[in-house]
């Protein structure tokens, strides 16, 4: 598993559970960097501490795929033909030229060039990630992608209020099997912690991508609010306060459900192998 750019880390589980970790990244390309208005604003949308808050995965038993490369540089959540997820909402590109509150990314009259970066960063990922998929397949006949996420909790521009802290997306039913929603959403629900599904995040890319339950893959997005995890100052951040540091033992709670949907997602697989 070493016959990749270094800026993936690819690990193969003996579980039919598959976990991308698309947005956790914080390198910038030297290439880019010097068109970007400052690295503090092309890090700011990152799902900060989201690798440490999930590395029980490879404890389970579960094959992770991680790109270390910054979203700024490409997104690879989003349809790489430049189609909106979210049609009359708004969003970021693939390659984004503003942040999520609609700050500018880049100096004037630069740019991304978009072509390029979708060969360098996007397609390598999405490669890795079906080789992944497609191996788990073909070892267990059905398993779980599992896409991890996190957001601010206030963001004005692309949501009304504070977001829940769960936020369940599986392209509205259609990525996954009823089941195994009913059986993440039961979880959440025995938690002190506010969840919804399908709502504003119904899943990205990858979730509408890759999850076919007909042919053995369940795919499911879960965006949690970053206070669910995080001392998240709510409302406008800046360099002074953001990113905070990750605590584990204020993310414990979190942690513990996260676990927890885990193993539903194993038993899940399992059952239906």
């Amino acid at each position: 598993m070493t016959d990749h750019p270094d800026f993936l880390s690819i690990i193969r589980g003996s579980a039919p559970l598959v976990v991308s970790l698309p947005h956790t990244g914080t390198d910038i390309p030297a290439e880019i960097a010097d068109d970007l208005v400052s690295p503090w604003r092309a890090r700011k949308d990152c799902d900060w501490w989201i690798e440490q808050l999930y590395d029980f995965a490879t404890d389970l038993g579960a094959s992770v795929v991680r790109t270390s490369i910054s979203r700024t540089a490409i997104d690879v959540n989003r349809d790489p033909s430049g189609v909106s997820l979210y049609p009359g909402q708004a969003t970021t590109e693939l390659c984004p030229t503003t942040t999520f509150d609609g700050e500018p990314l880049y100096k004037q009259g630069r740019g991304p060039d978009v072509a390029t970066r979708r060969v360098q960063y996007f397609d390598p990922y999405h490669a890795a990630l079906a080789a992944e998929i497609e191996h788990a397949r073909a070892v267990h006949g059905t398993i779980v992608l599992y896409d991890c996420h996190s957001i601010r909790s206030i963001i004005p521009r692309l949501f009304d209020g504070t977001l829940p802290y769960f936020n369940i997306g599986t392209n509205s039913g259609a990525s996954c099997a009823p089941a195994l929603q009913a059986e993440i959403e039961a979880i959440c629900d025995a938690t002190e912690f506010e969840r919804v599904s399908n709502g504003r995040f119904k899943g990205g890319y990858i979730t509408r991508h890759y999850g076919q339950p007909e042919a053995g893959v369940h795919a499911v997005q879960m965006e949690l609010a970053c206070r669910a995890y995080l001392r998240e100052p709510l409302g406008p951040v800046d360099e002074s306060n953001w990113p905070t540091p990750y605590d584990p033992a204020y993310a414990a709670p979190v942690r513990a459900a996260l676990i927890a949907i885990f193993e539903a997602c194993l038993a899940f697989a399992r059952s239906h192998a």
